[in-house]
């Protein structure tokens, strides 16, 4: 097997010093090698070796994930239109931010706070802006809405509920920028429209980890990128907020945020190591079935794995590159630990989850973890630095 080195970007050594974080050399250059097949095999045995290393390292300190918000989905993109029987045309995802506490490696107790969605700015992305007003077209289209969509708790409020106050953050970051809008969490210099006054940040002074090639995808997107991304999203963003990194990286002992890209073009997989094991969360899928189709009862998932003789069945809204998406999910699925309540089960959480509700019977997830809980949220962490 031969490789291709890779070189970090400019400031990208200097950004992992100042937050106590390192690069991962085990993962240089795999996404780089060709042909493709052997790029795949390259990518699984870099993730098998890592990992060694990774559960060596330790632990995090505590996590605690909350639901934000239930949004809808189509379900032709939610399995690659591989359900094989007539079904509700779109289901709920639920928006899931998730609170880490860890050491970095400068031995400095640190907070993350990932996917903290804000459902108003998810809303002025084109594709949901237009998805709403495809469905108030319908009759009895505010019905189906009110059935859809479902509010939960804003990232402040769930911060609170496990304990902490913005003060407590030190970085947020998502898998990847759709639908995001980072002046609703960074805060902005200039009005959002429907705004009376220009937003503070919601996290103090926490800066968004953000791979190099997610940030510039919004900062000149392609046309067919253009309706997942809110485009005015970094209108009056200070630009020191943000925290670039390229690449695989870990941020310390037990926490890593893996370069899994195909979804798109910077997507980054959130890698924790637990009293239970490895988890993994991202938005390569939205439910187990995903990651392992195999034992899909969603009719026709089993079926897309056999007929295609694929491992995966890719959440396909968008696809940069469905070749990279599939090595990115293989690199998550050998990352995971299994489950220990039911050992058939990887420990993955998607970042946003394919609801469980019997409304949309057949296209129920199989298996849900449901939420992630390990150790104590402590307030105050900053205190001890």
């Amino acid at each position: 097997m031969t490789t291709q080195q890779h070189t970090p970007q400019a400031g990208t050594a200097t950004t992992l010093e100042e937050i106590g974080a390192r690069s991962i050399p085990e993962f240089d250059g795999v996404h780089d090698i060709w042909p493709r097949g052997e790029r795949l095999r390259a990518i699984r045995a870099a993730a098998t070796e890592y990992k060694q290393r990774f559960v060596q390292q330790g632990q995090v300190r505590a996590v605690k994930s909350v639901d934000v918000a239930g949004a809808p989905y189509p379900v032709n993109y939610a399995f690659d239109n591989a359900v094989s029987v007539p079904s509700l045309p779109l289901i709920t995802m639920i928006n899931r931010m998730v609170v880490v506490q860890y050491d970095d490696f400068n031995g400095r107790p640190r907070t993350l706070v990932f996917e903290p969605t804000v459902p108003a700015g998810s809303a002025e992305a084109p594709f949901y802006n237009n998805l709403q007003k495809m469905v108030d077209k319908i009759p009895g289209g505010q019905l189906a809405s009110k059935v859809i969509l479902k509010y939960f708790n804003e990232p402040d409020v769930a911060l609170a509920k496990v304990g902490l106050t913005p003060a407590d953050v030190d970085f947020c970051t998502f898998d990847h920028l759709h639908v995001q809008d980072p002046r609703m969490i960074l805060g902005s210099t200039e009005t959002i429209p429907g705004d009376s006054a220009p937003r503070e940040p919601l996290f103090g002074d926490a800066r968004m980890l953000v791979h190099r090639r997610e940030l510039a995808t919004l900062q000149d997107l392609h046309p067919m990128q253009w309706a997942w991304y809110v485009e005015d999203g970094l209108g009056g963003v200070d630009p020191s907020k943000f925290a670039l990194f390229d690449g695989d990286i870990e941020l310390g002992p037990g926490i890593a945020l893996l370069w899994t890209p195909g979804h798109t073009d910077g997507n980054h997989s959130l890698v924790i190591n637990t009293p239970d094991g490895v988890w993994v969360s991202s938005e390569n899928g939205i439910s187990l079935d995903n990651w392992q189709p195999e034992l899909s009862k969603i009719p026709g998932v089993r079926r897309y794995r056999e007929q295609y003789g694929r491992e995966i069945c890719p959440n396909a809204n968008t696809l940069e590159d469905a070749l990279d998406q599939y090595d990115s999910m293989i690199k998550e699925k050998t990352m995971a630990d299994t489950c220990p309540a039911d050992p058939r089960w990887l420990q993955i959480l998607p970042s946003t989850e394919l609801a469980p509700w019997k409304r949309f019977w057949p296209v129920v997830p199989t298996y849900c973890h449901g939420g992630i809980s390990y150790g104590r949220i402590e307030s105050g962490l900053k205190d001890e630095k």
